[in-house]
C-alpha cells in the first residue's frame, strides 16, 4: 500500500502482473517459479500469503458478505479461520452495508484493523457509508472487493463497473492487485500488499498499550480492489497454503509499533508556559486517550496544574471518580451568567469538539485555544491558536516531566478557577440525579438505570440524535466503569445497530441505546441473531471459552414514533411540513420485527418495568430488545431542567 504519486511506477498498473522471478531462485518457497499453475492453486497460494501476512500483522477479524466474484477471497478467509480460529475470526453478513458497520464496531472496540469483503458491483458501494465513517472517526478498516479481470472491463459484462479508487480520497490508500499467480515474486508481492493495507490503515496491532477503555482510534480505510478470472474456486488443498512465501526469519507477531510523541524539553517547556498564562481548562472529547494507562497520565497531569477535565462521554475518563473529571458541563453552561463567571483564559482541547454544542462554542470563545492531537485540528470553530502534533497521554506526560514533579497546581488563581468549576459541577450532578424520582414518560431515567444497572467494563453504545445526547446528560463519573462508544465522525444513523453488534465482539455485555427511526434504518442488522449462534456453536466445538463468543447486546429502544430531536431544531414549526419532512412518523411494530428475526423483546412503559426487564436480560447470549414508548412532542420541556 502506498500513497506516494510515484507509486505506480513501483507498482503494477491495473491489471498488470508482478515481474516473473528467475527459476534459479523458484525452489526456496515451494513453488516451481514461472512455471504455469492452474488458477485454483494460483489464487489459493496468492491469497494464502495474503491473508496469513493480514493476521501476522494483527488482522484478527474478516467480514464477509457472499457474492460469486469474490469467492477467492471468501474461501481462502474462511480456510485459514477454520485452521487456525485463534489467528483469524470470520464473521457473515449478507447485507453488504451492514458488514461494513460490522467491521467497523470491531475495529472501533478493538484499536486493531478489520477485513471486509465483499463481491463486485453494487456490492462495492454499499460499504460506503462506512468507509465514510471509517475516515471521519480514524478507525482501520481493510476493504477487499472482488472484481471481474481487466479483459471483461469496459464491455458491458454483468456486475461489472469501474471499481478503481472507488472510495476517492476517503481511502487512505488504494491498492489495484494483479490477477493471482503463484511464482516467487507474485507471491512476496501479495505479502508486502499486505503488509502496507496494515500499515496505512493503522491502528494499535499486537503492540496495543494495554486494555482500551474508549474508541480512540488513529487509523483509517484502505482499499484493495481484486480481479479474479474463472474457475473462481481456489484449490485449498493445496501444500503450503498459508506459509508460501513467508520470508525466512520473521517473527511469529509481526505489526506496526505505535509511535512515542514525546515533546523535547524545550518545547515542553514552552508550552507549559503557555497554557499557564491564565485560568485554564481543558476540553476531553473523543480522542483523548484509548487505555487506561493513557487515562491515567491525563489525570495526573491535571491533578499537577488544578485543570478541570470537561470529559466527553466518549473521552473515557467519565469513568474515573476524579473532583477534576467535570462531567455534568452541559448542564452548568446552561446558564449564561455561571458560564459567564466560569469562562477560561486558555482551553487546552484533545481530541474532537465534544457532543456538546454549547461546550464546543464556549472553548470557540476562548482568548487562546491549544489543541493537541496526533493528526490534524478538527476545529470547525477557526479557534486554534497553537497547535501540537502529540497524542495527548504524551502532551501531558512531557509537560508533567517539563515541571519536575513539582505539585503547585498552577497557583493560587488556577486552584480558584478548578475549585469554581467543581462546585458548579457538583450542584449540577444534584438535578441530574434527581431524575431518578421519575417513573415514566422521560428517556432520561430510563438512560441512567441503565447506565447504572450495566456490568462493569461493559460496552454503551449510543446512537446519534437524542440518544447519544441523553447519555452526555445522564451519564455520571463514578459509576461502574463502562466503555463508552458512538459513531460519532459523521453523526450518521445508517449502520448504528451492526456497528454496536460488531463492538459487542469485545465485550460480555453490550447496551445500545437507540430511537425508533435509527433502529429501522438498520433493521436488517437483527438478521445477526443467527450468525451469532453460529458463532457460539463453532467456539463450543472448539472449545473456547464463553468471553470468546457468548456476547450478550441488549438493545434500549426509545420509541417515540419519529424524529424528536427536530423539536429542539429550527425547523420546528406548527405548519404541516414539519410533521411530513422532519418527524416522519413511522407507524413499526418493532416487536413483530424482533420475532421475524428470533430476538427476545419486552416492551415496558415504567422504569420499574424496564429495570426488571433489563436485569432479565443481562447475559443473554445473542441481541435483545427491550421498547420504551416516550411521547414524540414535548422533549424541550422535559430536557430543560436538566439543561438550563
Amino acid at each position: 500500500m502506498n500513497t506516494d504519486p510515484t507509486a505506480s511506477a513501483r507498482h503494477p498498473e491495473p491489471g498488470a502482473q508482478p515481474p516473473a522471478c528467475h527459476p534459479e531462485r523458484s525452489a526456496q518457497r515451494g513453488v516451481e517459479g514461472s512455471r504455469a499453475v492452474p488458477t485454483g492453486m494460483a489464487s489459493a497460494l496468492f491469497l494464502g500469503a495474503f491473508f496469513d501476512e493480514l493476521a501476522r500483522w494483527g488482522v484478527r477479524e474478516v467480514v464477509v458478505s457472499p457474492g460469486s466474484r469474490s469467492t477467492p477471497l471468501a474461501m481462502v478467509a474462511y480456510e485459514l479461520a477454520r485452521r487456525f480460529p485463534e489467528r483469524l475470526r470470520l464473521f457473515v453478513d449478507v447485507d453488504e452495508r451492514g458488514a461494513a458497520f460490522f467491521a467497523l464496531g470491531l475495529a472501533k472496540a478493538s484499536g486493531r484493523p478489520a477485513a471486509l469483503v465483499c463481491t463486485s458491483g453494487t456490492a462495492v458501494a454499499n460499504y460506503y457509508p462506512a468507509v465514510l465513517e471509517a475516515e471521519s472517526s480514524r478507525v482501520p478498516l481493510v476493504v477487499l472487493t472482488g472484481d471481474r479481470p481487466p479483459r471483461l472491463q469496459g464491455l458491458g459484462a454483468p456486475q461489472t463497473c469501474d471499481q478503481l479508487k472507488a472510495y476517492g480520497d476517503h481511502a487512505r490508500a488504494f491498492r489495484q492487485m494483479p490477477l493471482p499467480t503463484a511464482d516467487d515474486a507474485a507471491l512476496a508481492f501479495a505479502r508486502q500488499a499486505a503488509r502496507e493495507a496494515c500499515i496505512a490503515a493503522g491502528g494499535e496491532g499486537d503492540a496495543g498499550a494495554g486494555v482500551r477503555i474508549a474508541g480512540a482510534c488513529e487509523g483509517g480505510p484502505v482499499h484493495l480492489n481484486f480481479p479474479f478470472d474463472e474457475p473462481l474456486k481456489p484449490d485449498l488443498a493445496v501444500e503450503g497454503l498459508f506459509e508460501a512465501g513467508r520470508r525466512a526469519g520473521a517473527p511469529a507477531g509481526a505489526g506496526c509499533v505505535r509511535p512515542c510523541t514525546n515533546l523535547e524539553p524545550r518545547e515542553a517547556a514552552r508550552l507549559r508556559d503557555v497554557a499557564e498564562g491564565g485560568k485554564a481548562l481543558v476540553l476531553a472529547g473523543e480522542g483523548s486517550c484509548a487505555t487506561a494507562e493513557e487515562a491515567h497520565a491525563v489525570l495526573s497531569w491535571a491533578r499537577a496544574f488544578g485543570l478541570p477535565l470537561l470529559a466527553d462521554p466518549l473521552s473515557g475518563l467519565r469513568r474515573f471518580d476524579d473532583e477534576l473529571v467535570v462531567d455534568n458541563y452541559d448542564t452548568v453552561l446552561g446558564d449564561p451568567k455561571r458560564a459567564g463567571m466560569l469562562a477560561p483564559e486558555v482551553v487546552v482541547r484533545f481530541g474532537r469538539y465534544p457532543v456538546s454544542k454549547r461546550a464546543a462554542q464556549f472553548a470557540a470563545g476562548c482568548p487562546l485555544q491549544i489543541v493537541v492531537d496526533p493528526i490534524e485540528t478538527r476545529d470547525f470553530n477557526d479557534a486554534t491558536d497553537v497547535f501540537v502534533a502529540c497524542a495527548p497521554a504524551d502532551f501531558a506526560r512531557s509537560l508533567l516531566r517539563e515541571s519536575d514533579g513539582a505539585n503547585d497546581a498552577g497557583g493560587t488563581g488556577q486552584r480558584a478557577f478548578a475549585a469554581a468549576w467543581i462546585a458548579a459541577n457538583d450542584a449540577a450532578r444534584a438535578r441530574i440525579a434527581a431524575v431518578d424520582d421519575m417513573d415514566a414518560g422521560f428517556e432520561g431515567a430510563f438512560v441512567r438505570r441503565a447506565v447504572e444497572l450495566a456490568p462493569a467494563d461493559s460496552c454503551l453504545f449510543a446512537a446519534n440524535s437524542m440518544s447519544v445526547r441523553a447519555l452526555d446528560t445522564f451519564y455520571l463519573k463514578g459509576g461502574r466503569p463502562q466503555i463508552v462508544l458512538c459513531n460519532r465522525g459523521l453523526n450518521g444513523i445508517d449502520g448504528t445497530v451492526s456497528t454496536a453488534l460488531g463492538a459487542a465482539q469485545r465485550f460480555a455485555q453490550t447496551t445500545l441505546l437507540t430511537g425508533d427511526l435509527t433502529l429501522l434504518h438498520d433493521l436488517n442488522a437483527l438478521a445477526l441473531q443467527r450468525e451469532l449462534r453460529v458463532q457460539r456453536e463453532a467456539a463450543a466445538v472448539r472449545g473456547a471459552g464463553a468471553s470468546d463468543a457468548d456476547p450478550s447486546i441488549v438493545i434500549v429502544l426509545f420509541n417515540n414514533n419519529g424524529g424528536a430531536i427536530f423539536d429542539m431544531l429550527p425547523q420546528q414549526s406548527d405548519d404541516p411540513y414539519f410533521e411530513r419532512l422532519f418527524l416522519t412518523p413511522q407507524d413499526v411494530d418493532f416487536g413483530a420485527a424482533a420475532q421475524a428475526f428470533g430476538v427476545p423483546y419486552r416492551a415496558v412503559g415504567t422504569v420499574a418495568a424496564f429495570d426488571e426487564a433489563y436485569r432479565s436480560m443481562l447475559g443473554v447470549p445473542g441481541i435483545n430488545l427491550i421498547e420504551v414508548a416516550v411521547p414524540l412532542s414535548g422533549l424541550k420541556e422535559r430536557y430543560a431542567p436538566y439543561w438550563s
